[in-house]
């Protein structure tokens, strides 16, 4: 009896003593503050945040707001003050001329410059549809993704170019986003994947699912996980993908798929992703904001309101393994997120009842050695 307790005394010892050794984990935000109306914004709505220097634009369903870093004031445009539409999905800035440019849904798209709004649409343009999802800016260039193809504008000639089924390989026109790097143009579609075009040789290229099956994913990391693609991001020559049903990796060559049964990932639902480099990427999904910092070791950390306050927690996951719990006392503002922005060190993250604003105050990219906590239990209700 006595020999049996020793042992028994002696393996919990042990097991104190593993989970304080040093093990290496990724960079944890806990230093977190929110925006919404009481702060300024228009509407807690966020659909889109850009983040321009020490300003950041915010699309919300009622107007666009700036927040100056500096200060931390917010001033808001309605269409009282010349915005020609209230619900903006979509923002990007042209870094040379320092223009806004603002995805408007249904009523097309926008430019802010100098203080005054200029607008264009279906019936005083080439833009083939006036809901835009997304919006992206490539040298002289804007990029509109609409529920009815893309459209190209050349801000010095004014010429427009469009893409759809007739002229591009997509099985559906349904654009859901577009992102520009890596010396292309991506689009994710509905139904269509992920299309690529190629900025050089003018040539389209698309990425589906290789088994052709919608309800599952029938051989493991052979191409894109899903046709119905909400997102693709490219960063440090790989690109990040977002789909109604998981998230993928591809590197050009191998592909690499995450759902929320073998990864860290809060729901295969997801809204958008935001690569940050080629290990980083944060999947914008309905129950949190989910984060693979290593993708060679399936390291993430999902992000998660505390339903009763302002209050958060960070749940950091090895495969399906909890290997820390972080609490918080601000966390992101609500659980389903739409969309991000890397902002340097910082990660700002828009939301269905709010902007947040993760501080990076000692960000370190990828995995560090320090000390592993003893995870809590997990409450009633968790991301996973």
């Amino acid at each position: 009896m006595r020999i049996v307790a020793i042992i028994g005394l002696a393996g919990a010892l042990s097991g104190l003593l593993a989970a304080a050794e040093p093990v290496k984990l990724p960079y944890v935000y806990t230093k977190w503050k929110q925006f919404t109306v009481a702060d300024g914004l228009p509407n807690d709505h966020i659909f889109a945040v850009k983040a321009d220097g020490p300003r950041v634009w915010i699309g919300t369903e009622d107007g666009l707001a700036m927040l100056d870093k500096r200060t931390g004031k917010i001033k808001s445009w309605g269409e009282k003050d010349g915005l020609p539409w209230k619900v903006i999905t979509a923002i990007d800035v042209d870094k040379k001329t320092g223009d806004v440019w603002l995805g408007l849904f249904g009523g097309g798209l926008s430019r802010f410059s100098g203080g005054r709004f200029d607008h264009w649409h279906q019936l005083n343009s080439g833009l083939v549809n006036d809901v835009v999802y997304g919006v992206a800016v490539q040298d002289e260039y804007i990029w509109a993704a609409t529920t009815a193809g893309a459209s190209r504008f050349n801000t010095v000639t004014g010429e427009w170019a469009i893409f759809t089924e007739k002229n591009s390989p997509m099985e559906e026109i349904w654009n859901y986003s577009v992102a520009v790097g890596n010396g292309k143009v991506y689009l994710g579609v509905w139904g269509s994947g992920m299309l690529e075009y190629d900025l050089a040789t003018g040539r389209w290229k698309d990425y589906l699912d290789p088994d052709g099956e919608m309800e599952i994913d029938l051989y493991r990391d052979d191409g894109i996980v899903h046709v119905i693609v909400t997102g693709a991001s490219p960063a440090n020559d790989v690109v990040w993908i977002s789909t109604y049903f998981g998230a993928c990796r591809y590197d050009g060559r191998h592909w690499r798929g995450y759902y929320n049964q073998d990864s860290g990932l809060a729901s295969d639902f997801i809204n958008n992703v935001k690569g940050r480099s080629a290990d980083e990427a944060w999947f914008a999904t309905d129950k949190g904001a989910s984060a693979v910092t290593d993708f060679k070791t399936n390291t993430w950390v999902t992000y998660t309101r505390d339903t009763k306050g302002k209050g958060g927690q960070a749940v950091v996951m090895r495969d399906r393994d909890v290997l820390e719990t972080v609490g918080m006392p601000v966390g992101i503002p609500h659980n389903f997120v739409i969309n991000y922005d890397i902002d340097g060190n910082d990660v700002w993250v828009a939301t269905a009842k709010g902007l947040g604003w993760g501080i990076g105050e000692g960000y370190y990219p990828g995995l560090k050695e320090r000390p592993k906590t003893v995870a809590k239990t997990m409450p009633k209700g968790d991301v996973r």
